[in-house]
């Protein structure tokens, strides 16, 4: 369907009739929501996307869009189904809908460069050089945008969280999630302008394409050298800490210390409870204050508990570090609270669309402003809260600041035992690998595991039943290139894309660029 005869002035591509090009972008869609967990298909990641890039040929932005509609939503309605669990389909529906219409967006500009792109760029380096790195980025600005847009972004779905598990993942302290994902979508782009024109015989382009996997699958990861160890207890509880859970004060409290074993002081350097661990803040609670201090003693070693603080007219997700004869000594507030669930944004504007879901959110957490590292025993070990885990500056700022370790503390008992939590596990991994740091990724209910500086898992937890990991974790001060370079990936390889498509808007009204008869290219019908 891609391959066709030229007729003079066509670009050398057929586009697929409406009916059928829906039904592909449909189908990408679904095919890409199987690269993440829990099926990890990590190699369709440049397939699914490969086919969207082809219903998108020969289309201007208008018909993008529209098949930008079907392929997003159908990525979208799989992707997060998890928040239908307990919240019902209205916030499935807005946050699907949402992200889809960035995707059908930017779909609607990479059909403008794969149709625009073969008249202003006809050699072979514009049509297998430039056009496949232009639309490569402008798939990668959208998802730069999504990360941090609107308030605050859902850095969910990218293409490099597919990879975190698979063939492309020692690409990650290189290039970093933003570099990853612009990876795929390139080898994706790529291959669609190979195979759409008659002129590159198949086994030519099925060479180039095989030759760029293999090429991509060569690079090594990043050389990381372990400096030290820490010994880490972490505890998941096993308790229901869901919004709609029915405990009693406390309770959460005691399931996490019910899980912490028994072991010897001295045993460990630090103990791990994840986000939530304690329902009850040792600030306004001498009940939970004993409790800390007396196992803090016990193991003769500090704790790292998630609670929710007050102060003034302010709440916050904490982190808090207790140490034994200490008490609190340093704390971190998450930096990344999330909307409609954390803290409702323009409350007033959004609560006559759904008045009973907008009043669930009782409080609303404020943003946190501290630093995100720890000083434990010497260590600098950074503090992730939930979703922070996915926020690119966040875990730049951690290393920049010296984190040895990444602590990502999590609750995800809302989305029981849906995708999510290993959806979130892979984004710790990814972190782990662009990093080059052992990431414990610890969970009131799972997923709970330890993460290696080369992204293996050291150990694991079933996932809603109490229980603790207690090992020895490598400590790192390497400094990948990821890390070094930070957001400037991303913005250079966007700027890459949007180049391209201001050129490429430029042109449409250029004398010298062959103009279309109609709607469709010469040799189609419209």
């Amino acid at each position: 369907m891609l391959r066709t005869v030229n007729h003079p002035g066509s670009v050398g591509s057929s586009r697929m009739p409406l009916w059928v090009a829906l039904p592909v972008a449909v189908a990408a869609g679904a095919l890409l929501d199987t690269a993440f967990p829990d099926r990890g298909w990590w190699w369709m990641a440049p397939v699914a996307v490969g086919a969207l890039f082809a219903s998108l040929l020969g289309r201007g932005f208008g018909g993008g869009v529209l098949i930008g509609i079907a392929g997003g939503g159908a990525f979208w309605l799989l992707h997060v189904e998890w928040l239908t669990l307990y919240l019902g389909p209205l916030p499935w529906i807005a946050l699907a809908g949402l992200e889809t219409a960035l995707f059908a967006l930017s779909a609607g500009l990479i059909a403008v460069l794969l149709t625009r792109g073969s008249v202003i760029w006809p050699t072979l380096v514009g049509r297998f050089g430039l056009i496949p790195v232009a639309v490569a980025g402008v798939w990668t600005a959208r998802e730069g945008v999504a990360a941090v847009w609107p308030y605050g972004g859902f850095a969910w779905g990218r293409l490099s969280i597919s990879q975190a598990s698979g063939g492309l993942d020692d690409l990650l302290p290189w290039i970093g999630a933003a570099g990853v994902s612009f990876v795929v979508a390139w080898l994706a782009a790529l291959s669609v302008q190979l195979l759409r024109y008659p002129q590159v015989p198949f086994r030519t382009a099925s060479f180039v394409i095989a030759a760029a996997v293999v090429v991509l699958l060569a690079i090594p990861g990043w050389p990381t050298t372990a400096n030290a160890t820490l010994r880490v207890a972490a505890v998941q509880g096993g308790a229901d800490a869901g919004l709609f859970a029915e405990n009693r004060p406390g309770e959460l409290l005691r399931a996490h210390r019910a899980a912490t074993p028994l072991l010897e002081p001295d045993a460990v350097d630090v103990v791990v409870w994840p986000e939530n661990s304690s329902d009850l803040d040792p600030l306004r609670s001498p009940q939970s204050a004993r409790l800390l201090e007396q196992l803090s003693q016990d193991l003769n070693a500090p704790l790292v508990v998630g609670t929710i603080t007050a102060r003034g007219d302010e709440f916050f997700n904490t982190s808090l570090l207790w140490e034994p004869g200490k008490g609190i000594t340093d704390w971190y507030d998450k930096a990344h609270p999330v909307p409609f669930a954390e803290y409702m944004p323009d409350r007033a504007f959004w609560r006559p669309f759904a008045p009973e879901l907008i009043d669930l959110v009782t409080r609303d957490y404020s943003i946190g402003t501290r630093e995100n590292v720890f000083d434990i025993g010497g260590v600098a070990a950074g503090v992730s809260i939930c979703f922070d885990i996915a926020d690119d500056r966040l875990i730049t700022e951690m290393i920049q600041a010296g984190a040895q370790v990444i602590l990502a503390q999590t609750n995800n008992a809302d989305f029981g035992r849906t995708d999510e939590s290993v959806q979130q596990l892979a984004i710790a991994r990814m972190r782990a690998l662009e990093t080059a740091r052992s990431v414990i990724n610890i969970s009131t209910v799972g997923t709970s595991a330890i993460i290696a500086p080369d992204g293996s898992l050291k150990s694991e937890l079933p996932t809603w039943v109490p229980g603790a990991i207690v090992t020895e974790v490598p400590l790192s001060d390497t400094v990948t290139p990821a890390v070094i370079a930070g957001r400037q990936i991303e913005w250079f390889v966007s700027g890459l894309g949007l180049a391209g498509l201001m050129v490429a808007l430029a042109a449409r009204t250029a004398p010298s660029a062959p103009r279309a008869h109609h709607r469709g290219w010469p040799d189609q019908k419209a």
